[in-house]
């Protein structure tokens, strides 16, 4: 066993070409942010966990079905464009929130040492997902933010090893999780841009 991130398709790992960002890497890494949510440890991350497991289902599920025309997300939604349900095109949109909540909150504490996790993620729903919300929902996810664990507990678990050998000294750790923030964050923008100039985020 290793410590997280290194168990995690990192997104910086994940390529993107002229055609666009990888399909089934990006769904991989997307994957690892899934398992994240589990070392935060609490039952209320549950919601937040099916929605994004519920998200990479319905990418996958068009991957699988037409892999030619799905190589990349852009050419995914593309090609899924001129049917009816436009259900990975949604799942994506979806997936894509609910990465840029868990990128920003997580940006926000690494760029201040002294932030605790139920700040930075609160911060970080107030200008991602909020909007998206109604009123419901809304409820379910300030339950969860404030069911973050410390700061100092994340961080640990985080560096640490489950086999038991020595964690990844912090130094290590904030370089590997900058990095992989980076690239997500950089994945996000590329593909929210893409969904606006494209209009392929109208009609849900």
């Amino acid at each position: 066993m290793a410590p997280y991130l290194e168990t995690v398709k990192s997104f910086a790992d994940v390529p993107i070409t002229d055609a666009g960002v990888d399909t089934l890497a990006f769904l991989e890494a997307a994957q690892g942010v899934v398992g994240l949510f589990e070392l935060l440890g609490s039952a209320a991350f549950v919601p937040v966990q099916n929605d994004l497991k519920g998200n990479i289902a319905k990418v996958r599920a068009r991957y699988d079905a037409a892999p030619a025309e799905s190589s990349t997300l852009e050419l995914l939604v593309v090609n899924e464009k001129g049917e009816k349900k436009r259900t990975a095109t949604e799942g994506l949109m979806w997936l894509l929130r609910g990465l840029s909540f868990t990128c920003k909150a997580l940006l926000a504490a690494q760029a201040n040492p002294s932030t605790e996790l139920s700040a930075a993620f609160t911060g970080s729903y107030e200008v991602t997902l909020k909007k998206f919300h109604n009123f419901v929902v809304k409820g379910i996810f300030s339950v969860a933010m404030k069911a973050c664990p410390y700061r100092a507990d994340f961080y640990s678990k985080l560096a640490a090893d489950p086999a038991g050998g020595p964690p990844v000294p912090a130094d290590k750790l904030n370089e590997e999780l900058n990095k992989w923030l980076a690239a997500l964050d950089n994945i996000v923008k590329r593909m929210e841009d893409f969904y606006e100039k494209g209009g392929h985020n109208k009609g849900f």
